[in-house]
């Protein structure tokens, strides 16, 4: 008894194991058609949406996918890829706010601020993704992230009809543990979208690109990098 219980565990979990492999092979296929990596083979679109990430590591050094993505913003901006940039991040505490985080560097980087629009209720991938098209009323756009992040954020916007393509930022050197992370956060995302038929936790009304967006003086946020030092990281990482 004990011995066929314990074939029939080891049959369940390979196959468990072999699923969910396949699943995330499947979802990295399926969206293979719209990430680039050459900036240069990147077709324009009008806005550029960044998602965000912290600033910093809990031990207080500075968070290279976050530097990958603003760095990565800033090419595509320049670049005649993008005209705007929306930002979307977590507000959820006062004293942790991506948005303005992301939207200082960019600043500090030479973006004009009138091309920066903040959406501060990104909590989650789903949430940027649907909020840009309901909120922000734009369909046809690019993300701007890494390659692993794409694909869980193009596979959304492809569920929920979403014209969206992908600009993939250099990912950080030992990125096992995100990755598998990632494997678990896609499986997350196909029992929200496919079981729950998830929506983002706010909506609100619509707020067009372009627009006026005005900004409160008294946003907290990070101090900025200076440009030439995340260029500088970004070298380092790549080597």
């Amino acid at each position: 008894m004990w011995k066929r219980l314990i074939v029939g565990s080891g049959i369940v979990l390979c196959v468990s194991l072999l699923s969910t492999f396949a699943l995330d092979r499947w979802i990295g296929w399926k969206t293979a058609p719209y990430i680039y990596d050459d900036l240069a083979a990147l077709p324009e679109r009008q806005v550029g949406v960044v998602l965000g990430t912290a600033k910093y590591y809990r031990v207080g050094a500075l968070n290279q996918y976050y530097l990958f993505r603003i760095q990565g913003a800033i090419n595509a901006y320049n670049g005649g890829k993008v005209s705007y940039l929306l930002l979307s991040g977590d507000n959820a505490l006062q004293s942790y706010n991506e948005p303005m985080t992301m939207r200082r560097d960019l600043i500090a980087a030479g973006i004009s601020p009138s091309d920066i629009v903040l959406d501060y209720a990104g909590f989650r991938t789903l949430d940027s993704i649907v909020r840009t098209r309901k909120v922000f009323d734009t369909n046809d756009f690019t993300i701007i992230t890494q390659r692993f992040h794409c694909e869980r954020a193009l596979f959304i916007a492809m569920y929920m009809g979403i014209q969206a393509q992908c600009y993939a930022v250099p990912s950080p050197k030992n990125m096992m543990t995100i990755r598998l992370r990632e494997v678990g956060a896609r499986l997350g995302t196909l029992f929200d979208l496919y079981i729950l038929k998830r929506e983002p936790r706010f909506l609100g009304p619509l707020v067009p690109i372009p627009a006026e967006h005005k900004i409160a003086k008294d946003e907290p946020d990070y101090p900025a990098v200076p440009p030439p030092r995340i260029a500088q990281y970004v070298r380092q990482s790549t080597r």
